[in-house]
């Protein structure tokens, strides 16, 4: 790998190195590096593109890496990867995307992610996506994640893009049994003319599972942000969905949250907050000796983390 990929390595997955524990990075539309272990088997997927990722039961504390890193102008790739958890397994994978364009065209990957989780597993998953380069080609991600929860079983999911990606259309699809918990936490910042869209669609169907779906998200300069989640309860459950967001410039910001009671007992709450930095919150940090410009973003920094 030269220079710009090792730096988009290091950004969306942390990587100095090649990792411990399983991995497979892609690189300009091919797998360059790929390892399995005894209990996670990483293999291409027979029909189309994409991986296959088979986690034992009863695998405890070990990690998958799996990024993409794409620095030639001009490549669309679509891949599609399914994780296979088995029971009483407790894994965090790391994924993400990260896009350097140099050039004129567009760059673009699409990533459709599918997780089926054991009963009683615990899974932790993070994605990344970034861009970069000075070109006037357009980097461009639309990452979809399809999730079934067994019985019990609980995924904890953060995605963070901050930087550099020009177009994102995110679709999250959940399906939950009973016990199952479902945890989001995404952090996203927009600049420039970019656009980002942010769906989610949870089923609540079996008793006492849960989901809470949390997006912050900072908007700047002429970009559009849309988050849309609908929460449908269908049994006995409880769910929370919240977009916290902070406009600045002339961004613009959509949020529309939706909850669907089909059951007496789906308790569903839903809230949405849209403003700007609060001028007090400025004045303390800049009587500390803070610019104003300093001061906002001490703040963002602050919200995102």
């Amino acid at each position: 790998m030269d220079a710009i990929q090792r730096e988009l390595l290091m950004q969306v997955a942390g990587l100095h190195e090649i990792p411990a524990g399983a991995y497979n990075i892609r690189s300009n539309g091919q797998s360059i590096e790929r390892k399995s272990t005894g209990n996670i088997e990483i293999i291409n997927k027979p029909d189309k593109s994409g991986i296959e990722i088979h986690i034992k039961p009863g695998t405890k504390k070990e990690s998958v890496h799996i990024p993409v890193i794409m620095s030639q102008s001009g490549l669309e790739e679509v891949v599609y990867n399914d994780f296979y958890i088995g029971e009483n397994a407790d894994v965090t994978i790391i994924a993400g995307c990260g896009i350097h364009n140099g050039g004129d065209a567009a760059s673009r990957h699409d990533g459709i992610h599918r997780f089926f989780i054991g009963k009683n597993a615990h899974v932790k998953y993070v994605e990344k996506h970034y861009g970069s380069g000075d070109g006037s080609g357009e980097r461009i991600m639309n990452p979809v994640t399809e999730i079934s929860l067994d019985e019990d079983s609980f995924m904890e999911m953060e995605t963070v893009q901050i930087r550099g990606v020009d177009s994102t259309k995110r679709e999250n699809r959940a399906h939950l049994k009973a016990g199952a918990k479902l945890v989001v936490m995404e952090r996203l910042m927009t600049h420039g003319k970019q656009k980002a869209e942010s769906w989610f669609d949870v089923q609540l169907d079996g008793e006492d599972s849960s989901a809470n779906i949390v997006s912050h998200s900072v908007a700047r300069d002429e970009s559009w942000q849309l988050f849309q989640s609908h929460i449908s309860g269908n049994t006995r459950c409880s769910g929370h969905t919240e977009c916290d967001a902070i406009i600045m410039e002339n961004a613009k910001i959509s949020a529309v949250p939706q909850l669907t009671a089909n059951h007496v007992d789906a308790a569903l709450i839903h809230e949405a907050a849209i403003g700007k930095i609060a001028g007090e919150q400025l004045i303390k940090l800049m009587t500390l000796g803070l610019t104003e410009a300093e001061a906002e973003e001490q703040i963002i920094s602050g919200f995102l983390k």
